[in-house]
């Protein structure tokens, strides 16, 4: 696999993977209990950076759009959920992503690629705002990753593997309004890394919201992500952006 595929590859998981979709705005509840909710989502984010999947390799600068990059993708699974009790929420967020990658080098050799990436994120915040229509959350938290990336040259016995592993701290903001029975729009945005894990890293993500019946709610949205770190050799300086859908069943 060339260096600009497995480039593309780790800029790929990391743009459907990088962050939570929020879940849907809604009006409050009476219910003094729990109120659950899940959203299945998807991201088609472009790519655009400088990207270093392997110590010793070459670092690739590139700019793709999400149809570039959605080629490699063998399989994914990304969603996010949320809990909330008066004014105290939890807030969840587990993705999978696995792609491969094709690339014949001079004089026709083929070299074969593949990137896997699990992250899981936890937060916990408290509602500072409840002023109408308007419900403004605070959170705080931290995101774990894995990555792994693989590389090889079947025909001549070579092959390299590498996985990183890395906690980001996080400080989140989320507010959500709704203007009718049916819509709402949420914003939501958060940072961290701090130097803990990554250098830095960024998300801001704006969503409209229809409540298709009481307990189903389907999102459209943008989103944004940034995030730099330097590591044993290692390099992801990228941004993400794109539009995004999900859907959210709330019980």
């Amino acid at each position: 696999m060339s260096a600009q595929g497995v480039g593309l590859a780790a800029g790929l998981v990391l743009a459907l993977a990088a962050a939570s979709l929020p879940a849907a705005a809604s009006a409050e509840g009476e219910d003094d209990g729990w109120r659950v909710q899940l959203t299945p989502y998807v991201w088609m984010a472009g790519l655009s950076g400088d990207v270093r999947p392997l110590a010793g390799a070459p670092t690739v600068s590139t700019s793709r759009g999400f149809g570039e990059v959605l080629e490699d993708l063998e399989g994914a699974f990304f969603m996010t959920g949320s809990a909330r009790r008066d004014r105290w929420v939890l807030q969840g967020d587990l993705t999978w992503a696995s792609l491969g990658h094709e690339a014949t080098l001079p004089p026709g050799i083929v070299a074969e690629g593949r990137l896997r990436q699990r992250s899981v994120t936890a937060l916990a915040g408290y509602q500072v705002v409840s002023e109408g229509a308007h419900r403004l959350d605070l959170l705080a938290g931290a995101r774990a990753w894995r990555i792994e990336a693989e590389v090889g040259v079947p025909a001549l016995g070579l092959s390299a593997r590498d996985t990183q592993r890395w906690v980001d701290p996080l400080l989140a903001a989320r507010l959500r309004s709704a203007w009718s029975p049916a819509w709402s729009t949420l914003l939501q945005g958060d940072v961290g890394g701090f130097g803990v894990g990554s250098d830095s890293t960024w998300q801001l993500v704006a969503t409209a919201n229809l409540a298709v019946s009481d307990s189903l709610h389907l999102s459209a949205g943008y989103r944004h992500l940034a995030v730099e770190r330097d590591e044993a050799g290692t390099r992801l300086d990228v941004s993400m952006s794109g539009p995004l859908l999900g859907a959210t069943w709330r019980f």
